[in-house]
This record gives C-alpha cells, structure tokens and sequence, in this order.
C-alpha cells in the first residue's frame, strides 16, 4: 500500500500583532500636520508634537466621557496641548490631564500613551505583550545624518503579516527568482542575540537607468532585525563607491491589514569609481539625493513585486523546505519570543489570516 505526503497544515500565525517597536511616522510628517489620527496595531490612536519637540502617541479616545481625539471628530493641537472636541478637556505629551475650561483637571483623566523612540527622524512606539514595557531598545547610532540625503518614506497597505514580510531577510533564494539578483551568495550564518537578529549577504544586479544607460550594481547588504517591525539594511555598491541605509518597517493596522514603510537615504558620493549617468559631473550635494531617488524607486518596485504574493499567500506552520531553505525555521525559531505564550495556539485565536484570492 502506498501512503501519500500529507498536505502541510495551513494556519494562521500566532497574532496579529508581534510584540515589538512599529512605526508610526517621520517627525517632520508628525510636525506637519499637526494632530494625527490613525489605526495602529488594532487601536485607534493619535500622534502629536509638543512645542518643545516631545512626541505622544495615545489612545484616540478621551478618559472623560469618550470622546474620539482626532481631527476627524475636532480634537486639535493648542499650545502644545490635546484638546478634546468635547468637553475642552486638554492633555499634555504625558498623557495626562492638565486642564479644563470650568474645573481642575481631575487626576485620574490620563490618556493611555505608548513608548516611543526615534531613530534618524523616524518615530516608533512600543506594542508589548499585555501591555508590558519596553522589552529591548532599537539601535539610536544613526542619529548623526551629517553627510547624508534626506530620508525618503514610502508606505504600501497590503493583507500581510509582519513575519510574512520580514522572512525575507533569511530567503534569499526569493531574491534570484523573484527580483532577478544574481550571484546570491551568503557572507555569514545568520546570527540572533535575544531580539537582534543579523543577515549578510552579497549580489549583483543588472538596471537600465531612463531604460537606456546600462547600470550594473555589486552590493554587499548587511540586515539588522530588532523584532518585525524594525528591518534596517546597509548596502555598499562597490562599482560607484556609494553607501546607502534602507528601512522597510511593517506595522499592523487592523489585524488583517498592514502598513509596509520603505525609507531610504544614501550617503555623499565624493568621488565615485564611475560616472554613471553623468554622476561625476554633478554637483556632490546633488549626487546623494538624486541617486536617493533612484534607490527607492527600485527598492518599492521590487516590494510591490513581492505584495502581489504576500497578499495571496497562505501561512504554512510546517513547510517543505530544500536543503537550501535551511534558514527559514532558523528564523522561524527566532520570531517565536514576539508572541503570546504557548497556550495561545493558533486554534484559540481568531483566525484573522485566513486570506482569499482575490
């Protein structure tokens, strides 16, 4: 009697939202508009600046009667200060209640706030398990942008999940079939410490700049992951001599949907090994920023190239994988600290990533 392979499981991943820093915005984005609204990890939240620089990132909605904070319901920004639509009831960047038009403010009127921290410009918030604290810091030693273009960010939404979107980190095998990288290699194991993982690798790639000038590209790209949220990769092209920084930050919405940000900046060319597309002749201020450009726009071409099947795809829990897929689980492994325990299994909870075709 033959006995035929079982089908590999599908099933959800553990939850929607993996404990970790998510993004919420660029500060000048944040300074810009003023007062922001939006659905964060499954929460209707809003994102504000204080006049000294502080930012806040709160639950949308007011501990006094309920009111929604946002610019939608009239919530505004005076002073510095939340002001609630409905009752005039104004919060500080602590969260609490400061004051109110006909009475002192009362104490226990505390808005629920989320940790943040600020990396180059670019504004996260702290989504822990049960509400617990901060369980680890992303890297602050990009603070110094001397040198550098200005970051440019670009925010996709998609039905995906932040695993989905950061697996590929580890799958390079994706990079030649997918994006047409050539010459994949491998520069050392992946390694993890706690909730830093690292993966390096080397590849080539052949462009047509304005779909004419030939450009071929020898990177060597070194990923740093702290938790799903946070993917940050230095790229060294060797055949121009340039130094780039790319973000790609995934950040739930609302449990089915995600927000995937791509932000990008690269470093002043000073004297580049080539003069591609006339770069030597340019102007050095202008080099890194028009080279910017060109680096994000390839960087958002090959994500829309991978949307098309995260957004389709199924979890499989237990994948066939090649020999050469030995990362995956590896990977896989590390992601588990980011959910609830183990008695949360995927038959307990919603099946919130259970996706159709569409």
């Amino acid at each position: 009697m033959t006995t035929r392979p079982r089908e590999p499981l599908n099933a959800p991943l553990p939850s929607p939202f993996p404990e970790g820093w998510y993004f919420i915005g660029s500060r000048k984005a944040i300074q810009k508009e003023g007062l922001i609204q939006k659905t964060w990890m499954g929460q209707n939240i809003v994102v504000w600046c204080d006049d000294g620089g502080s930012i806040c990132v709160a639950g949308a909605y007011c501990p006094h009667l309920g009111s929604y904070l946002g610019p939608a319901a009239g919530g505004r920004i005076r002073d510095g200060r939340l002001v609630c639509p409905f009752h005039g009831f104004e919060y500080d960047v602590t969260g609490q209640c400061v004051a109110t038009p006909y009475a002192p403010p009362p104490r226990a009127a505390r808005l629920n706030v989320f940790e943040t921290q600020e990396v180059a410009g670019l504004v996260f918030a702290w989504w822990g398990i049960e509400g617990r604290e901060p369980q680890w810091d992303l890297p602050t030693d990009l603070s110094d942008q001397t040198g550098w273009s200005g970051i440019s960010v670009r925010t996709l939404r998609f039905p995906g999940h932040p695993q989905d979107t950061t697996e590929n980190s580890v799958d390079l095998g994706h990079l030649r079939y997918v994006h047409g990288y050539g010459s994949v290699d491998r520069v050392a194991e992946v390694s993890v410490e706690g909730a830093y993982l690292r993966s390096d690798f080397d590849f080539r790639r052949s462009y047509r700049i304005a779909g004419a000038i030939p450009f071929n590209m020898d990177v060597s790209a070194c990923t740093h992951i702290f938790g799903l949220g946070y993917s940050f990769v230095e790229i060294r092209e060797h055949t121009i001599g340039m130094d780039a920084r790319l973000w790609v930050l995934a950040t739930p919405v609302d449990g089915t949907l995600i927000d995937l940000s791509l932000a990008s900046q690269v470093r002043e060319i000073h004297d580049p090994k080539r003069r591609i597309g006339g770069l030597g002749f340019l102007p050095v201020r202008l080099r890194g920023p028009i080279m910017n450009r060109f680096i994000a726009s390839q960087q958002e071409h090959d994500v829309r190239q991978d949307v098309v099947i995260w957004s389709r795809k199924q979890y499989r829990p237990l994948p066939r994988l090649s020999r050469s897929d030995g990362e995956i689980m590896a990977f896989r492994a590390y992601c588990a600290q980011f959910y609830p325990s183990a008695q949360d299994t995927p038959e307990s909870l919603p099946h919130a990533f259970e996706r159709t075709v569409q």
